[in-house]
């Protein structure tokens, strides 16, 4: 089943969910949590256990209700090994069966074995969370798993499409020290947000003209961490209609290890946008690999506690690339073009025998927009390019040259754009000689 429902079931539930959300919250998972990761890295009671679980459905009394989750344990599990937490909610009239099937909005395929997912199942199909009997499920799930299994406590995560963005947001706002980071597609503040003055790493993605959960209500839960992290406010720059693209900006002056992150793209209520294309592709979209990313970069210790930096992290976007269906990467070097109007850095995304996947950052240096960008590079002797998108390429071999496809030719200011490729050939040397020139 993809991950889509009817509009007019949600659209009518999000106007009964936004009265009926809340309540009193269990204090439940949360203090035991909190007290491992506010330390080191904590090991949870199931390191060194054989465990009694298995990936499957599992079931579970929580709050006086039988309840369930689907559990997907890495192949070749390691009980010595403490592993990556990811918990994905489903969306309204979804099941946890659906976000299962999806590969966890398309992190497992990324995640190589590295990490142990679970997806809840919701009372009637959705996440009320009446009472807080939700967010008392998820403090009971992870006291299961986590007395069983080995997890890193210091990486934790959570993320959810709609009905399921609100309730991960819902989480972000009720267990700041339980999760690490936490993304929110098309969400909006249906399940409550018990707490909510506390810093959390924040992704949020929204479509520009949502007709279910406006993208108003998306930048709404965006602006609660902005102002929890620290971060400047402002106005990210969002597309406009028909352009089939999306900006993700990355906001600066936050709290150093709190991040906020707002990818807004041109399209309607839906968790997989595709570059390029008014259809929606679970396969093709780039918010698989933008989520983990933005996961990913957190290493297994807490998130400092120190003042920001004095400099500004960077406000361009990060890639737009399709996602790789294979491990994530084993980075080479970056090898970046000298400063002009606009700049190429390379990156190696992934290599396996006889091949590898590559990206390349195409940014706006300056202060106005540009139209159309060139890049140059030159492949490694025995290296040929198999796929390319995002782009067009004169050459496959050797000398190579990427033109800006249709939708993504035009960078504002300090804005950036990617094109991947896959090739045959031996991924560790990089590509060379690399320009990027524009028009």
């Amino acid at each position: 089943m993809k991950r889509r429902h009817l509009l007019s079931s949600i659209s009518a539930a999000a106007v009964l969910l936004a009265a009926t959300a809340g309540g009193a919250w269990s204090a439940g998972f949360g203090s035991a949590a909190e007290a491992a990761t506010n330390g080191t890295l904590a090991a949870t009671a199931g390191c060194g256990k054989a465990p009694t679980l298995t990936s499957g459905t599992r079931t579970i009394q929580s709050g006086g209700q039988n309840r369930s989750y689907i559990l997907r344990i890495p192949d070749g599990y390691d009980r010595n090994n403490p592993y990556r937490l990811v918990v994905g909610f489903h969306w309204l009239n979804g099941s946890a069966n659906n976000v299962a099937s999806a590969g966890y909005y398309g992190l497992a395929p990324l995640a190589n074995n590295s990490t142990i997912f679970v997806a809840p199942q919701g009372i009637d199909a959705g996440w009320a969370n009446t009472n807080g009997r939700d967010l008392t499920l998820f403090d009971d799930i992870l006291r299961q798993v986590e007395g069983d299994l080995c997890v890193d406590t210091t990486q934790r995560f959570v993320l959810g499409w709609s009905y399921g963005g609100a309730m991960s947001y819902a989480v972000a706002c009720a267990r700041p020290t339980v999760v690490r980071a936490v993304a929110v597609l098309s969400g909006a503040n249906l399940s409550g947000c018990n707490g909510g003055t506390s810093p959390v790493p924040y992704f949020g993605i929204h479509g520009t003209h949502d007709s279910v959960l406006n993208i108003s209500m998306g930048r709404s839960l965006r602006d609660t961490f902005v102002r929890n992290n620290g971060c400047t406010a402002q106005n990210p720059p969002e597309p406009g209609l028909n352009t089939l693209r999306h900006i993700t900006t990355v906001y600066s002056g936050c709290r150093a290890g709190y991040p906020v992150q707002w990818a807004a793209f041109d399209g309607d209520h839906t968790p997989s946008p595709v570059d390029g294309s008014s259809s929606p592709n679970d396969s093709r979209t780039w918010t698989s690999g933008e989520i983990w990313r933005f996961f990913t970069q957190f290493t297994s210790t807490p998130p400092p506690t120190t003042a920001p930096p004095t400099t500004a992290p960077p406000t361009t976007a990060p890639p737009t690339t399709a996602p790789p269906t294979t491990a994530p990467p084993t980075t080479a070097p970056p090898t970046t073009a000298p400063p002009g109007n606009c700049a190429a850095t390379y990156r190696t995304i992934n290599t396996w025998p006889g091949g590898y996947q590559a990206e390349v950052t195409v940014a706006n240096n300056t202060a106005s927009t540009i139209n159309g960008w060139t890049v140059r590079l030159t492949l490694a002797s025995g290296q040929a390019i198999s796929s390319l998108w995002n782009g067009t390429n004169t050459g496959t071999t050797g000398n190579v040259t990427v033109r800006n496809a249709d939708y993504n030719g035009t960078l504002g200011a300090n804005t950036s754009t990617t094109f991947g490729f896959t090739a045959t050939g031996d991924g560790a040397t990089p590509a060379s000689n690399i320009t990027c020139t524009s028009p």
